[in-house]
């Protein structure tokens, strides 16, 4: 079990959080505790470290990994959704910095058996996050209707040949379940025009991605969790997310902005009178993207970007 790659956009990451050595902080994406052992290592005796995972095998290495910063690290295996009850079990009612690096992990694209991967030929369709599901890729490419896979496929991966690959999916499946990455891989290449295939990058990139957005639920799980999490923080705290493609990213912004400025009073109106009120001020108006050093050592930066929320001081 190695989750030996970097962690993206690390250093920024760390500065943003404004980290006091006596603070209490939340990684609701532990992975293999790369963001979390640098957190962990800027904590005095008094500072505390709550990581949050889904994932078995990240609880396992983060576990590892962060042994030696002892009774400070608190570990749960949960969906960062759940941040506010995790919280509430532990005696939390306020944390000064919380962050997430959202997507899937290097490590879950690296082991073949996990079926996120469009590079393995033979690995079984699966894409859990959270391998207690009992949902799979398999039972989205088997079980929906050409439609449902036709708009996740165009909402979720934004791929042009949607309704193509769609309507391939449902055709091979009538001859026999599809049940590897490699056979969904080949249908989606046929749906797929050899000129488009020959210049564009993997056929299969937004079709794999489009199915692990359904099957976690992440944007779901992303829009319900900003507004609790900003509810969470002390004043001054904050909230730093990496996102790694446009609808995590869009997601973001808007509720960034909505916590910012939260009126809905006409703009005509002299002076509000919704009563809604900041939570605090965006610090990032535009993201923080990896610098061309950690482009050129970490391809998964790639599309990386980092926006950053702070909790009213007041």
């Amino acid at each position: 079990m190695i989750f030996g790659h970097k962690s993206v956009l690390l250093d920024e990451t760390i500065e943003s959080l404004d980290i006091k050595p006596d603070g209490i902080y939340v990684d609701g994406t532990l992975g293999g505790g790369g963001h979390a052992s640098e957190v962990c290592r800027r904590l005095g005796d008094k500072g505390r470290f709550i990581g949050i995972d889904q994932d078995a095998d990240a609880i396992a290495a983060a576990s590892e990994r962060l042994k030696e910063f002892g009774d400070k690290v608190t570990i749960v295996r949960s969906n960062y959704e759940n941040i506010d009850e995790v919280l509430k079990e532990l005696g939390i009612s306020q944390v000064d910095g919380i962050y997430l690096d959202l997507g899937v992990s290097s490590y879950q694209l690296d082991t073949a058996e996990r079926g996120f991967t469009y590079r393995e030929d033979d690995a079984p369709l699966d894409m859990r996050m959270d391998q207690r599901n009992e949902m799979t890729a398999k039972d989205i490419v088997n079980t929906y209707s050409e439609s449902e896979l036709f708009h996740i496929i165009k909402n979720y991966g934004e791929d042009r040949f949607a309704k193509n690959i769609a309507k391939h999916i449902v055709r091979a499946r009538q001859e026999k379940e599809i049940e590897t990455t490699g056979e969904l891989i080949e249908i989606i290449k046929a749906a797929i025009p050899a000129k488009v295939r020959a210049t564009g990058g993997h056929p299969a990139k937004r079709t794999f991605q489009a199915i692990r957005i359904e099957l976690n639920k992440e944007l779901e799980v992303l829009e319900n969790s900003i507004d609790k999490m900003t509810d969470l923080l002390a004043p001054g705290g904050r909230l730093s997310i990496i996102t790694f493609h446009s609808l995590e990213d869009r997601i973001v912004k808007n509720r960034f902005r909505i916590n910012e400025n939260p009126c809905t009073c006409p703009p005509d109106f002299p002076v509000c009178m919704c009563g809604k009120k900041s939570k605090g001020r965006v610090v990032t108006r535009k993201p923080i993207l990896p610098s061309e050093e950690e482009l050129s050592e970490n391809k998964r930066s790639k599309s990386a970007k980092l926006r950053v929320f702070e909790k009213s001081r007041r």
